[in-house]
Parts: C-alpha cells; structure tokens; sequence
C-alpha cells in the first residue's frame, strides 16, 4: 500500500504531522494514523492556552475500533483548535492533511519541528514497522 507523505510537512513517529509558518505549528494525524484507526467518530482537543512539552498527550482520536492518543510533536502554547471536528470528526478519515488539522501551536522552540522526521524519513519508519 502506498502511503499518502505530503512532501512541505515533518513528521513524528507517533503518526502527527506538523506544518510550520512564522513559529506556529499546525498539527495532525498523519494519512497512515487515520487508515489504522479506521472510521473516526469523535476527537478530542486541547483548550487555547493551554502550554505543553513536545510529545505531552494532548488529546485523543475515537474510532469505530479504538481510542488513540494525539501527542504534540512541538512544544509551546496552543494557539487555535479545529472546532470544526466537534461536528465533523469524519474529516479526519477524508482530508487528515487538510481540513481535518486538529491544533496549532505557538513553538517555544522552532528547533523541534526541524528534528522531526523527513517525509523519506518517514516513509521508512513505515516501512520497517510494517
């Protein structure tokens, strides 16, 4: 199966992708995450203003088949959340790059999205974890 890597995102090894612009960092399942979960039904978000550490747990991803934790790639404060999954948790299965961002997050350390994985590299977690 051919994984869906969007080649502009860094990636972690807990399946988030984040995108950064001007030191925010918006952050989502990754294509792969959401095939695994299977039908979502339910996301739960951190607040705005909330503060984390890279890979805190911050929320988590209910499907048909099992509850999943969401972990911050990227520290720092939250910044926006996508309300919009409170009506549409589905989306995360239809656009998981796109509409179905889940937070974005003001970085206290841009350096943390740099040590993120590639998109080759992480194609190769998936395939050695296959």
């Amino acid at each position: 199966m051919a994984n869906n890597i969007p080649d502009n995102l860094h990636y972690s090894k807990d399946h988030e992708w984040v995108s950064v612009e001007d030191g925010i960092a918006a952050v989502g399942i990754t294509d792969y995450a959401q095939n695994a979960l299977g039908d979502v039904v339910y996301v739960e978000l951190p607040k705005e203003g909330d503060t984390f550490e890279a890979h805190d747990v911050v929320g988590s991803v209910e499907s048909v088949k099992a509850v999943s934790e969401i972990f911050t790639p990227v520290g720092g404060e939250v910044t926006e959340v996508n309300e919009d999954l409170n009506d549409t948790p589905e989306s995360v299965n239809e656009d998981p790059y796109g509409a179905a961002w889940l937070f974005k997050i003001k970085m206290s350390n841009p350096g943390e999205a740099d040590a993120m994985l590639s998109p080759e590299e992480y194609e190769e977690f998936l395939s050695e974890n296959e």
